[in-house]
């Protein structure tokens, strides 16, 4: 399946350390607590200072490992700017921390506001609203009854506070970093509008342009009739005519790659894939949670569930669009899906 894709890079960077990808561009990798456990983050130099593409997550590990790099790889020139892809913790988690320090933020409209949102939206109980989702989307009676006393995951607990101020990126719009022309081209469907940034050879193709590993494309309680996988065919597909085999792509995750054409190829076929298997199985009756196992072709265990069940919501939810199939609330209240 990997025929075609190449990694020029055999091993990413050590913690506090950097690697030179292209003139004037560093790669640093964070750590992140879950499966996949880590983040990549790039910095470009200017005239006047460099500039970050992501941070990671806020967390007293991450800013320690922050300092290292400022006093290290960094240590010749001040952090000016910030260039936030989208706005999910890994990705804009240190953007406040830095922007206290006197940085700007640049990111897309969307991204601020989901992020500067959510922040702000502590809760130490599951809402009502997340509380339905669940059951609608069928997850076993006694996982619900235990999500319903736990503590949710907060943006807060690994987002550092976002000021009131940023710059707004837009598709299309170009910008001057590491004395390149970058083109901003957004993307959609694992996050609304993700910025990937192209110059030449060189694309940040933060979660959107991924190697080997496919992102995760979730439904959620503030959304839940949302499509997002169309969004994300549709933005893969959008991309083909510019992708060549020639262009190196610096991921949010494992390892710079070339051989894009392919790789979007696999992207849009893995979830056609996936699809044509769910229409199968719903030739009977089955709630999102009876999908998992014929989505991902394996069962799922307590620490993949959550972002499994949000991804199997959204693939049926795709479907329904499409006019394949149906639903209707039974009367444990979920929603039970039928091949129309």
């Amino acid at each position: 399946m990997n025929a075609g894709i190449r990694h020029p890079f055999d091993a990413a960077p050590a913690e506090g350390q950097a690697t030179e990808v292209a003139d004037g561009i560093l790669w640093m990798r964070l750590p992140l607590p879950m499966a996949l456990d880590h983040v990549n983050v790039y910095a470009l130099r200017d005239a006047d200072g460099w500039t970050l593409f992501d941070t990671g997550l806020h967390s007293r590990r991450s800013v320690a490992l922050w300092q290292a790099l400022l006093a290290g790889p960094l240590a010749d020139a001040p952090v000016t700017r910030v260039i936030i892809s989208h706005h999910h913790p890994d990705h804009i988690g240190m953007a406040g921390w830095f922007q206290a320090q006197g940085a700007a933020l640049l990111t897309t409209r969307t991204a601020w506001l989901y992020a500067r949102m959510l922040t702000l939206d502590v809760q130490d109980a599951p809402s009502a609203d997340a509380i339905t989702f669940m059951r609608r989307a069928g997850m076993p009676p006694a996982m619900l009854a235990a999500k319903a006393t736990e503590r949710p995951f907060n943006f807060a607990d690994v987002v550092a506070p976002l000021p009131t101020g940023y710059t707004r990126l837009q598709d299309g719009d170009v910008l001057q970093a590491a004395g390149r022309d970058w083109t901003v081209r957004v993307g959609h469907g694992h996050a609304p509008e993700q910025i990937t940034l192209w110059s030449g050879d060189l694309i940040l193709g933060a979660d959107q342009l991924l190697p080997g590993i496919s992102a995760n494309i979730g439904v959620y309680p503030t959304e839940p009739d949302a499509d997002p996988l169309t969004d994300w065919l549709t933005a893969c597909a959008a991309f083909q005519p510019l992708a060549r085999d020639t262009q190196l792509v610096l991921p949010g995750h494992k390892l710079p790659f070339t051989g894009l054409p392919l790789r979007l190829t696999q992207m849009i076929d893995n979830h056609d894939q996936a699809l044509s298997r769910l229409t199968a199985l719903l030739a009977a009756p089955h709630s999102a949670h009876d999908t998992m196992t014929t989505l991902f072709k394996r069962e799922l265990g307590p620490a993949d569930y959550s972002m499994g069940m949000v991804e199997a919501v959204a693939h049926l939810n795709c479907l329904l669009r499409r006019g394949v199939v149906s639903r209707h609330l039974d009367g444990d209240g979920r929603y039970i899906w039928q091949a129309a």
